[in-house]
């Protein structure tokens, strides 16, 4: 019990913060901490290194990163393709 009270009390200040450091990018995404290493190496996610040493998050821009690249839906895609067929013109959802 206790166990989920603390869980519960991670999650809740981890809502609360709007920048985050590593441990907390890891527990928001689900990704490991040394593949976010990786990520940051490699200038594939947006981070902070204000020290030059701690690396920092912005929760917004997280957040917009883990939403880049939006596969659509079947029925989306089907609607793309009656409206390419009737009007002959690709449409970007």
């Amino acid at each position: 019990m206790e166990e989920k009270i603390d869980k519960i009390l991670i999650y809740s200040l981890l809502a609360a913060k709007s920048v985050l450091t590593l441990d907390d990018a890891a527990l928001l995404t689900g990704l490991s901490k040394s593949y976010l290493y990786r990520l940051t190496c490699t200038h594939q996610i947006p981070h902070y290194k204000p020290n030059g040493k701690q690396l920092y998050f912005d929760r917004a821009e997280l957040e917009a990163w883990m939403k880049q690249n939006r596969v659509a839906t079947t029925k989306e895609t089907e609607q793309q393709a009656i409206a390419y067929i009737a009007t002959g013109e690709l449409t970007n959802k």
